[in-house]
C-alpha cells in the first residue's frame, strides 16, 4: 500500500499548529462531507491519528506536530495509492497555507 508523506515547515507553537490543523480538517469535512464525512480523528498528544473511508476506500494515517514541522503520513489503498504522487503536492500546499498564513479564525 503506497504512502502519502509530506513535511510541512511552520513557525507556530505546537498548540497553535494543532488548532489550525483541527480547524482545517473540520472545514474540509464540512465542504467535502460526501468524501470525508466518515473520517475519524483522535489526538494522542501531538499526533493526530486518522482512519476511515475516503472515496469508498479505508485509509489510515497520522499527522505528527513537531516544533518546526508537521509530518503527514497516510496509507493509501488501491486507486488512492495510484494518486499519491499527485495528492502529495496538494497536501503540502494546503498545509503551508494553513500553517504559515494568518490565523483563519
Amino acid at each position: 500500500m503506497p504512502n502519502l508523506t509530506a513535511s510541512i515547515p511552520h513557525q507556530l507553537t505546537r498548540a497553535e499548529a494543532k488548532r489550525r490543523i483541527q480547524d482545517g480538517l473540520n472545514d474540509m469535512r464540512r465542504q467535502q462531507a460526501g468524501l470525508l464525512g466518515g473520517l475519524r480523528d483522535t489526538w494522542n498528544g501531538d499526533t493526530l491519528d486518522l482512519a476511515g473511508p475516503v472515496m469508498g476506500q479505508h485509509i489510515t494515517g497520522q499527522i505528527d506536530v513537531r516544533d518546526r514541522e508537521v509530518l503527514v503520513e497516510v496509507a493509501l489503498p488501491g486507486l488512492l495509492g495510484a494518486m499519491a504522487a499527485a495528492l502529495t503536492p496538494m497536501i503540502e500546499q494546503q498545509g503551508r497555507r494553513l500553517l504559515t498564513g494568518p490565523s483563519p479564525k
